[in-house]
């Protein structure tokens, strides 16, 4: 009689995932993903909650284009990936969006910086935008694992599996090119934070001469012009141009009898516009 197989149980190999047309897929075929700072520190933080480690399960998913459909709003990003069965598996992840209270407050002390904004309009993320969050009490990556959430309908036990791995994968390559899809999942869009950043920003602009808010256009030919009055202020009375050569010791060297002080001061005084 022959032996038993001591391996009765183990599982047939993998079938492979049904190819799909037109899938979304990552542009990196090798090497890292993430080419931007926060791509980068998105795919560290899920690397510090103990996520990271099963990523690359799905890096062949992302790369061969599993993924269906992909869509990020307020709250997570919902996702279908095609595996090895018919039905694609939906894929769900969860990151908490902020209230409205708690996106004034980042809000406000975005606009309060003039380079914060500036970045941001101009489609980047500033390096201290996770200062701004922290110091409103926010985070804007997560910052545990109870601030993210992971669902997958397929049938593998791991968290996560390969179809979320691969759907990390892909966020992370959008966040390179719309950063603004990271604070997406906190509650706000490009458009309606924009829009809030130029009105903090016009509101505490200088006043115009009728009282109202000077737009940056109509005083862009002073905007670098100081106070006029600033500098006889600030001089007190005139002083002579030459008055420095009066300080200085006498020379014991003299140009056809005359000290050198002496012949210096006329040039003093040209350069001050006086002759």
């Amino acid at each position: 009689m022959p032996e038993p197989d001591p391996f009765w149980w183990r599982d047939e190999a993998p079938a492979r995932p049904r190819k799909v047309e037109g899938g979304i897929q990552i542009n990196s075929t090798r090497g890292p993903v993430a080419r931007t700072w926060w791509s980068q520190r998105f795919l560290g933080v899920l690397e510090r909650l103990g996520v990271g480690g099963r990523l690359s399960r799905g890096r062949s998913y992302a790369r061969a284009g599993q993924i269906v459909s992909l869509d990020v709003a307020a709250g997570g990003a919902l996702a279908q990936v095609q595996g090895s069965r018919p039905q694609p598996y939906k894929v769900r992840i969860g990151i908490p969006a902020f209230g409205k209270a708690e996106w004034t407050w980042v809000t406000q002390a975005l606009a309060g910086e003039a380079s914060y904004a500036a970045a941001l309009l101009n489609g980047e993320m500033p390096r201290e935008i996770e200062t701004v969050f922290d110091g409103v009490g926010l985070s804007l990556f997560p910052a545990d694992q109870r601030d993210l959430a992971m669902d997958c309908s397929c049938p593998d036990y791991a968290v996560p599996c390969k179809h979320l791995a691969a759907v990390f994968y892909v966020l992370a390559e959008r966040f390179d090119a719309d950063p603004f899809q990271i604070l997406a999942l906190r509650g706000r869009d490009r458009d309606t934070l924009l829009e809030e950043l130029r009105a903090r920003r016009a509101a505490a602009a200088p006043p115009d001469e009728n009282g109202g808010v000077a737009a940056l256009a109509d005083v862009m030919d002073v905007f670098w012009t100081g106070d006029t009055g600033l500098a006889e202020r600030l001089s007190g009375a005139h002083t002579p141009p030459d008055a420095i050569l009066d300080q200085v010791p006498d020379f014991a060297i003299t140009v056809r009898g005359e000290h050198l002080t002496e012949l210096l001061r006329p040039a003093y005084r040209a350069l001050a516009g006086e002759d």
